[in-house]
């Protein structure tokens, strides 16, 4: 893989740019988000395509619209920038939106501050913004869930997304993102979206099959002296989960943490008997949560690290 100066740019601008000022929410209440106009988009194509037969070649041509619809303008604003003394930098500041280092770390927060002091309800209000499983009064299970979304969104929200940008710029941050909103959306495994969602979630595993397994490298370069053990973790767990990708990341922040991870859940009542990561560790509880946000901002802080020293080598 070679990457390019340009692209390397955008990357770490974008990475740079969000991790200072995120996504603000006068900007949001003014003209939304890049990220809910992909989902207004696919939402519409779900109403109108998914009925009827043919559902899977369906669910494929929302796929193409979409990443098309993403990919394109993307497209024309490289070629119209690109070529500027500062075109790099411009286009970072064109995909700063598509990363969500800041938004991840300040939701996973809002879970660990009323934890930590105690406040149950409002950190099992916090967690429900991100996670969609059934959650009772317990501190374990809070934290559990808001450790587990932390470690996969690192993947999917942050790194993957940087990855894409840095091998193919601002087109490859717009059609990685059509992508995992697709899938966020249609790729799942229940009766209306089971044929339609498929290409959506089969391809959303296949472009985050290297971020996954860089991110649980971050974790794992960012948790010393842990990360002997949380290469155990990743090592013995890491494909035991029911995602070929989320058990990378969740297994590092396992490890790095020595907590159990994944294992049981519900949703809607019903119970999902998952595998446990590193499951012969205790539960989590507050003060791993934040822990585990420490570990996230360390393993940020190397992955811009990197890109800098990629840009300058």
């Amino acid at each position: 893989m070679i990457l390019s100066q340009d692209t390397l740019t955008i990357a770490l601008v974008a990475l740079l740019v969000d991790a200072l000022i995120g996504w603000p929410e006068a900007l949001y209440r003014r003209v939304s988000h890049p990220v809910v106009w992909i989902g207004r988009l696919i939402s519409a194509l779900d109403a109108r395509w998914n009925r009827g037969g043919h559902r899977i070649a369906r669910g494929a041509l929302a796929v193409g619209v979409t990443v098309g619809a993403a990919l394109l303008p993307a497209l024309l604003l490289t070629r119209a920038l690109a070529p500027l003394p500062l075109g790099p930098v411009l286009l970072g500041v064109l995909a700063w939106p598509l990363v969500a280092i800041r938004s991840l770390h300040d939701h996973v927060a809002a879970v660990a501050r009323p934890l930590a002091g105690g406040d149950v309800p409002a950190a099992k209000a916090a967690v429900a913004m991100i996670v969609g499983r059934d959650l009772d009064d317990r501190p374990a299970p809070i934290a559990r869930a808001a450790l587990e979304s932390l470690a996969e969104n690192t993947s999917d929200g942050v790194v993957a997304p940087l990855l894409w940008a840095a091998v193919a710029g601002l087109p490859g941050i717009a059609a990685y993102k059509a992508i995992n909103t697709l899938d966020s959306m249609i790729g799942h495994m229940n009766p209306r979206h089971a044929l339609f969602g498929r290409v959506a979630a089969r391809l959303d595993d296949l472009v985050n099959l290297p971020a996954s397994r860089l991110t649980a490298l971050l974790f794992l370069l960012a948790a010393p002296p842990a990360g002997g053990r949380a290469a155990g973790v990743i090592r013995r767990d890491a494909r035991r989960h029911r995602s070929p990708n989320a058990g990378w990341p969740e297994a590092a922040m396992a490890g790095a943490l020595d907590v159990r991870l994944s294992g049981p859940r519900r949703y809607h009542g019903i119970e999902t008997p998952e595998p446990w990561l590193n499951g012969n560790a205790r539960d989590p509880q507050a003060r791993d949560l934040m822990a585990g946000l420490r570990l996230y901002r360390r393993a940020m802080a190397l992955l811009g690290l990197g890109l800098a020293a990629l840009l300058l080598a």
